[in-house]
C-alpha cells in the first residue's frame, strides 16, 4: 500500500521555523520526483517546492526560495521541507505529493502549519 505520512506541522510565531517531514512507503521512493504543495484557507493549491529523484536539483517556488528549502534522503524514504522566517501568510495545510501532475501522483493526508502570534 502506497503511503505518504507528513509530520512536523504546528503552531509557530512569525519569524519562526519548522521542518516538515514526509515518510514514504509502499513504492520505490528513489524513482520519483517529490513535491510539497500547500493550501491556505479559502485559497487554491500552490506548489511550494519540488525535488528530483536524486535530491541534487531542488526547485523551490520563486517567491519562497529565500525561506523554504526542500531536500530528501532516499535511504530513509523521506522528503523534508525546511521553512524559515515564517509569515502569517504561510498558514496552510502542507501536502507531500509524489509525481505531481502525472498519472502516478499520490498525496499524503497533509499537515497543518499555523503562523500566528
Amino acid at each position: 500500500e502506497v503511503q505518504l505520512v507528513e509530520s512536523g506541522g504546528g503552531l509557530v510565531q512569525p519569524g519562526g521555523s519548522l521542518r516538515l517531514s514526509c515518510v514514504a512507503s509502499g513504492f520505490t521512493f528513489s524513482k520519483y520526483w517529490m513535491y510539497w504543495v500547500r493550501q491556505a484557507p479559502g485559497k487554491g493549491l500552490e506548489r511550494v517546492a519540488s525535488i528530483n529523484r536524486y535530491g541534487d536539483n531542488p526547485f523551490p517556488a520563486v517567491a519562497l526560495k529565500d525561506r523554504f528549502t526542500i531536500s530528501r534522503d532516499n535511504a530513509k524514504n523521506t522528503v523534508y521541507l525546511q521553512m524559515n522566517s515564517l509569515k502569517p501568510e504561510d498558514t496552510a495545510v502542507y501536502y507531500c505529493v509524489r509525481d505531481l501532475g502525472s498519472e502516478n501522483n499520490f498525496w499524503g493526508q497533509g499537515t497543518q502549519v499555523t503562523v500566528s502570534s
